[in-house]
């Protein structure tokens, strides 16, 4: 499924699959965010896959925000697939359950 991201509520909706095929324009589209925005919170919810290539990624946004003083949220109430992977590296209390 291809990848979507729609603005709600200033709420960044990721729909489809985070895999190696959509890093590059995922990458864009946040480094274009990271210059305009203080504050990000993107959920997860609605994404069908996740592999290791986006979870890194992730990380490098989340890592990002940390240096450049940026607020920056992750929301994913029950998307397992998703959870799994913060789980599984032990990143898991950067998740979210719903926007603050």
């Amino acid at each position: 499924m291809a990848l979507q991201i729609t603005q709600n509520a200033g709420v960044l909706e990721i729909k489809g699959d985070l895999t190696a095929q959509n890093t590059n324009s995922l990458k864009n589209y946040f480094d274009a965010l990271f210059v305009r925005s203080s504050f990000i919170m993107i959920s997860l919810n609605e994404v069908n896959d996740m592999d290791k290539a986006c979870f890194n990624l992730l990380m490098d946004f989340y890592q990002k925000a940390v240096e450049k003083n940026k607020v920056f949220y992750i929301i994913n109430e029950c998307n397992v697939k998703v959870a799994h992977w913060f789980q599984s590296e032990k990143k898991d209390f950067l998740l979210q359950s719903r926007a603050a």
